[in-house]
């Protein structure tokens, strides 16, 4: 099964080794028929701690590395 792809900015980076991203999804209210956001944040593994706050990322899914984080980075933008 394919590993899900999500791409979000990091928030924060005051951990060792790990970043919160925050990822925005749009979508059309069903009823309303206008646009809406909502977002969610997750907690990513960062291995070489490079990431900064306000920095593009991409992450991807992974097996547990803690009791919040199941995701992992995988490129990042600037």
């Amino acid at each position: 099964m394919p590993k899900r792809i999500l791409s979000g900015t990091v928030v924060s980076d005051k951990n060792d080794q790990t970043v919160t991203v925050q990822v925005e999804r749009r979508y059309t209210h069903p009823v309303m028929k206008k646009t809406v956001r909502s977002s969610k944040k997750y907690r990513a593994h960062d291995q070489g701690n490079s990431c900064k706050v306000g920095d593009l990322v991409r992450i991807q899914e992974c097996a547990p590395r803690s009791k919040s984080k199941r995701w992992e980075v995988v490129t990042q933008a600037s």
